[in-house]
C-alpha cells in the first residue's frame, strides 16, 4: 500500500506505536495519533516524535478518534474483532497492523518465525548466524523490537529475522517471508482466538503469500502440524530431532544433517549446541533449515550453533547459592512451554508456577511433572493457584504450597531446596495478574534470587 497523503491514524503510543508514526511520516502519511492517555501521561515516550507533522487526537477512545481518517494503524494487542475496529472497517477505513505496515515500507529481505513456543529463542539464534554471514541483520517483532522502528534505517541489503505472533497474524495482507517456520502448535491463547482451529488458521496466514520461489519449514515431530504443510505453495522442509527428513535438518548418530536441493552437510554434534534441552535442539534445527534455505554456508551455522548463549528470561541461570541453582523460565508462559523447561531439569527442582488465566488446561504439564524424576515440590502464585492446585492434586501430586507473592514463593523454594537442587520459575501462565509482562516479572526474580544472602 502507498500511504503518501493518506491521513493514517494510529492507536496506541506504546513503543510500536511511536515508532510505527515516525515511519508513516518519513514515507509522507498525514500521521494521527491516539491513546486513550494524555500528551502529559505519555510524557517521554512521545519524545520520538517531536518536532514531526503529526496530528494530536490523545486523550480519547480509539472510536472518537476516526473521523476524516483513510487508514487505521492497530497494535497487537488489539483484536481485530474490538468494536471500535469494526466500527472502523464498516465506516470503509482500511484497518492494518504495525507488523503488517512496516513490512510493506521496510526495504530488504525479511524471514519468519512462529509456533506456540521457542520462537524468540529460534530468532535471537537466526539473527546470530545472519550477522555471523555478514549481513546486517534486524531481529525484530514480537521479541519487543518494532519492525516499524528497524525499518526506519535499514538498507536494501539488510536481512529482517521476524518473530511473528497469532495476535500479529490477524491483520496480515501482504506480509511475504521468503523463508518461514512453523516450530509447533500446541493450546495458547484461547481467550483471544476461542478455538484451536481458530488460532492454527491465524498462524497459517503467515504462508499465504508464499510462492513457489520461497520456503516453508515445519517440525515434523509436531503431529498437529502435519496435516498443515500440505496447505503451503511453497518448497517445504522439515526438521526432526527423531527420524531423517528428505528436505531439511535431522540427527543422525549424535550429528546435526542438513539436506537440501539434493546435498547433504554435516553441521555438528548435537552435544555442541550451547544452549540446553531438547525442546532447543528442535529451535537449532529450525534455524539450520532457514539459514541453509536463505543460502548461509554449514560452518557459519556451526560456528553460530556453537557460541550461542541463548536468550534472557528463557531457562535463564541466575546464580547458584548454597548448592541450589536459581533458574529464570519467566518466559514459559504456557502449559507446553512449561512442559519443555520441565523436560530440561537434570537435578531435583523446586517449581514455582501460577499467573493470569488464559483458559489453560494444566493437565498434561502435571502428568510431565508426574513422570519426571526431577519435579519434587510446586510453589503456586497468581489467579490460576487454585486450579493448577486441583488439577495437581487429581493426577496426585503431593508437594504442593502456596504463596501470595513471588518473594513468598523464592523464600519458601529455598526452604524446600536442599544441597544440589534447581529452584526453578516457569509460570506456564501469563503474568499481567501481578506484573506488566514476563519479562517485568523475570527481572524482579532475578533482583529478589541475587539479594538473597
Amino acid at each position: 500500500m502507498d500511504y503518501a497523503n493518506k491521513k493514517v491514524l494510529v492507536v496506541g503510543m506504546a513503543r510500536s506505536g511511536v515508532a510505527a508514526a515516525q515511519l508513516l511520516a518519513k514515507h509522507g502519511a498525514k500521521v494521527v495519533i491516539n491513546d486513550n492517555k494524555s500528551r502529559q501521561e505519555l510524557g517521554e515516550a512521545l519524545a520520538p516524535l517531536a518536532g514531526l507533522p503529526v496530528e494530536d487526537r490523545l486523550g480519547m477512545p480509539a472510536a472518537q478518534a476516526m473521523q476524516g481518517v483513510d487508514v487505521m494503524v492497530i497494535s497487537p494487542g488489539i483484536p481485530d474483532t474490538a468494536p471500535f475496529v469494526v466500527q472502523a472497517r464498516n465506516a470503509g477505513i482500511h484497518v492494518t497492523g504495525e507488523l503488517e505496515m512496516a513490512y510493506q515500507l521496510a526495504p530488504g529481505e525479511m524471514v519468519a518465525v512462529t509456533g506456540t513456543n521457542g520462537k524468540t529463542t529460534t530468532v535471537s539464534l537466526l539473527g546470530e548466524i545472519f550477522k555471523n554471514a555478514g549481513r546486517v541483520t534486524h531481529v525484530v517483532g514480537n521479541i519487543g523490537y518494532p519492525y516499524s522502528q528497524a525499518a526506519l534505517e535499514a538498507r536494501k541489503d539488510d536481512m529482517f529475522v521476524c518473530e511473528v505472533s497469532s495476535f500479529q497474524m490477524e491483520t496480515a495482507e501482504e506480509f511475504h517471508p521468503r523463508a518461514a517456520a512453523l516450530l509447533n502448535i500446541t493450546e495458547d491463547h484461547l481467550n483471544r482466538h476461542g478455538t484451536m482451529e481458530e488460532y492454527t488458521r491465524v498462524k497459517m496466514r503467515m504462508f499465504q503469500n508464499q510462492t513457489a520461489a520461497d520456503v516453508a519449514v515445519f517440525n515434523a515431530d509436531d503431529p498437529a502440524l502435519e496435516p498443515l504443510v500440505s496447505q503451503v505453495k511453497s518448497r517445504v522442509m522439515l526438521f526432526s530431532r527423531i527420524r531423517e527428513v528428505e528436505n531439511g535438518a535431522f540427527v543422525r548418530d549424535g550429528q546435526i544433517f542438513v539436506r537440501w536441493n539434493g546435498t547433504e552437510k554435516p553441521v555438528c554434534g548435537t552435544d555442541e549446541v550451547r544452549i540446553p534441552g531438547p525442546h532447543n535442539l528442535e529451535n537449532a534445527l529450525a534455524a539450520a533449515c532457514m539459514a541453509t534455505a536463505m543460502g548461509v554456508p554449514a560452518p557459519v551455522i556451526r560456528h553460530s550453533l556453537r557460541t550461542f548463549k541463548g536468550v534472557e528470561h528463557r531457562i535463564e541461570f541466575v546464580r547458584e547459592l548454597e548448592g541450589v541453582r536459581y533458574i529464570n523460565d519467566s518466559k514459559g508462559t504456557n502449559v507446553d512451554s512449561t512442559i519443555k523447561a520441565v523436560q530440561t531439569m537434570q537435578r531435583p527442582t523446586a517449581i514455582i508456577l501460577g499467573g493470569y488465566d488464559k483458559h489453560s488446561d494444566f493437565t498434561p504439564l502435571v502428568k510431565e511433572m508426574l513422570a519426571s524424576p526431577y519435579i519434587r515440590e510446586a510453589v503456586l502464585i497468581g489467579v490460576t493457584a487454585d486450579q493448577i492446585q486441583r488439577t495437581l492434586e487429581e493426577c496426585g501430586f503431593m508437594g504442593i504450597h502456596r504463596a501470595t507473592t513471588l518473594k513468598d514463593a523464592i523464600d519458601q523454594c529455598r526452604a524446600l531446596a536442599d544441597d544440589g537442587w534447581n529452584v526453578l520459575l516457569s509460570p506456564a501462565c501469563a503474568s499481567f495478574d501481578m506484573f506488566s509482562d514476563y519479562e517485568a516479572r523475570g527481572r524482579i526474580f532475578k533482583e529478589m534470587v541475587k539479594e538473597l544472602n
